[in-house]
């Protein structure tokens, strides 16, 4: 073995470039020069977590008996919040210890519950463009990704079953997330219905992450996969307390479902973490058990900021359609610019219009010729950037 060699991690040679690096670094190098970029890339949320969940905190922060280590799956009393939780809003019965997982943000439990239950050269299938963890858990736990296309004009069922009939060995686990990140993209519970059919008839688990599950506009409610008859069977939901409660930095989330992934689940966990800091555990019961008129309230910043945006560019001369979940909006490059591909393009609204967005191609290869906007300034920087891109796009 050569000096090289000795440091060849074949796992992360299987992980493509980081595709958001690049227009991450051209943004930091223009901001460098002394440029005013109004960042709508990351999806980062930018609103202050509720006061009330901040003072839970607080006063639980000063205990020393909360100083200790915790329990990798959750302490008892969060997972009955979870459990009254799903009871409340979807009229789904739970076992808070057989079938409610607490992790450290849906991002964790996603990776390490494809670890835990993915062994290497088994299939998991994928939404492309998707949330970079939805496909890349497979990848980094030793599986095989097959994606499947998603987007206008497409037929999710039609392809989800070209994916399995030309797959082999037959595709282990789906992992999908509605509303979706990043096309926006909403279903009703008779899609889930059909999707637990499918799933059952070709034994293949489902992961949802309904990490936007509040994030919904005009009249549309997303639904739980977990409301389905007999999803419980083949599946797990995964939901983050991020966004509903603009707890981004806090890292908590869940995951509920069938009795054996959650058991998958919180065996590595507990073989890798104690859990969260227990203060902010205990702020989370708060957050599901108290007032929700918090999150109506952050609901309608992102629905006012959605719609300045969506507004904005269209006076600007840039078709776009609002959505009716999540906190992004997937805009197609306008025609004019579609052969520069959704990297140069992103830099060209850094350079030109004082803009950074997300390249779709980030998303896997299925997101080249969009890019994607996240709702993360308030609406004076928001026009500002419409502003810049309607300068840009006349100077071009």
């Amino acid at each position: 073995m050569s000096p090289s060699d000795l440091f060849e991690f074949q796992r992360m040679n299987r992980l493509p470039p980081y595709v958001f690096a690049q227009v991450n670094e051209f943004k930091m190098a223009a901001r460098r020069a002394g440029a005013d970029i109004v960042d709508l890339g990351m999806g980062n949320p930018d609103l202050a977590t509720p006061s009330h969940i901040v003072d839970k905190l607080v006063e639980a922060a000063v205990k020393d008996t909360n100083h200790r280590y915790s329990a990798s799956r959750g302490i008892t009393k969060l997972r009955h919040a979870i459990r009254d939780w799903y009871a409340r809003r979807y009229n789904v019965e739970l076992d808070a210890d057989l079938n409610t997982v607490v992790t450290i943000g849906v991002k964790e439990g996603l990776a390490h519950l494809t670890l835990a239950t993915i062994t290497p050269g088994e299939v998991v299938l994928a939404p492309d463009p998707t949330y970079p963890i939805h496909s890349y858990a497979a990848i980094i736990s030793g599986g095989d990704l097959r994606s499947v296309p998603i987007g206008p004009g497409r037929d999710f069922f039609e392809d989800l079953q070209l994916a399995v009939k030309q797959t082999w060995p037959r595709p282990r686990m789906l992992v999908i997330s509605f509303p979706h990140n990043p096309t926006g993209a909403v279903v009703d519970l008779k899609f889930f219905e059909k999707l637990v059919d499918f799933c059952t008839d070709h034994r293949i688990l489902v992961v949802h992450d309904l990490a936007y599950a509040d994030l919904c506009f005009d009249g549309y409610k997303a639904p739980s996969l977990l409301e389905v008859k007999g999803a419980m069977d083949i599946g797990v939901e995964a939901f983050s307390l991020s966004k509903s409660y603009s707890m981004a930095g806090w890292r908590v989330g869940f995951i509920c479902g069938n009795a054996k992934m959650v058991a998958a689940l919180t065996r590595i966990k507990s073989y890798l973490d104690y859990g969260a800091f227990q203060p902010i555990q205990i702020a989370a019961i708060i957050a599901l058990n108290g007032p929700q008129e918090c999150v109506a309230e952050i609901v309608k910043t992102y629905r006012d900021r959605r719609d300045a945006l969506c507004e904005g560019l269209n006076r600007a001369g840039w078709p776009v359609t609002p959505p009716k979940g999540g906190m992004f909006l997937w805009a197609k490059i306008p025609q004019k610019f579609e052969t520069m591909g959704s990297v140069e393009f992103s830099k060209f609204l850094i350079t030109k219009a004082k803009v950074a967005v997300s390249p779709g191609l980030g998303f896997g290869s299925g997101g080249e010729g969009f890019v994607r906007f996240a709702l993360v300034e308030n609406i004076q920087r928001i026009n500002q950037a419409v502003r810049g891109v309607k300068k840009a796009f006349q100077a071009y």
